[in-house]
């Protein structure tokens, strides 16, 4: 049974996400403060964080922070009531792996719990060779990326996009394949989720980040993975 740590101060919508989790078979627990919530994430470890970026004491910005500066890996869905793109960017940027924009309707969110545990799940052929390109060497059963040698500390969503750009072998992919293939649904509406989650991995994985050599951008095509 999967376990979720929802932190949100709103109780009526705090009830409604654990009536609604816990419906569906997972393990919920709930918090309205944030330093309550980051002292709990610490202390169970959940398979999952909701979390609003509106909380008191801490807010979510620096929970999320936080948890990625101590090394969590669990994936971070954020909830925000602001519609400005900028606001989700920055969670993006700093570590969260996807978000929903308040009001949401209950299916979607599910819908994007469910997808983001699928992919964090252990990879079923812990067998599998590690993948290399360049300084960079990417190990299925650890879920680990190398650069020189050295671990390179990827969110989950990260990671599974690296791997999905692997698989495609050097051809291109579209951002809406990436984003069925890697969050599991179709987006609506343009959506800078994968630019970017493209554009950290840039960061952290090429010499400059400005000029990469591996992780390439194809005009009005998507993206490929050079060798």
């Amino acid at each position: 049974m999967s376990r979720i740590l929802v932190l949100e101060d709103n109780v009526d919508l705090a009830f409604g996400l654990r009536n609604n989790l816990e419906i569906e078979g997972y393990e919920v627990d709930v918090l309205e403060d944030g330093t309550a919530g980051l002292a709990r994430a610490r202390e169970m470890s959940p398979d999952l964080v909701i979390l609003d970026l509106m909380l008191p004491g801490l807010d979510g910005y620096r929970v999320l922070r936080a948890l990625r500066d101590e090394g969590a890996r669990m994936p971070i869905l954020i909830l925000t009531a602001r519609g400005d793109e900028t606001d989700k960017v920055r969670g993006l940027r700093l570590g969260a792996d996807d978000y929903v924009t308040k009001p949401f309707g209950v299916l979607e969110l599910l819908a994007r719990v469910e997808a983001l545990l699928r992919r964090t799940a252990p990879p079923a052929d812990h067998r599998a060779a590690p993948e290399t390109f360049g300084e960079i060497e990417v190990v299925p059963a650890s879920r680990m990326v190398l650069r020189g040698g050295n671990p390179v500390l990827l969110t989950p969503k990260e990671y599974d996009l690296l791997v999905a750009l692997l698989g495609r072998r050097g051809a291109v992919v579209s951002r809406s394949e990436l984003l069925a293939e890697v969050w599991g649904y179709q987006a609506e509406v343009f959506s800078r989720t994968v630019d970017t989650h493209i554009a950290e991995l840039r960061r952290k994985l090429e010499r400059d980040p400005a000029v990469p050599r591996h992780i390439l951008t194809v005009r009005k095509a998507g993206y490929r993975l050079a060798r």
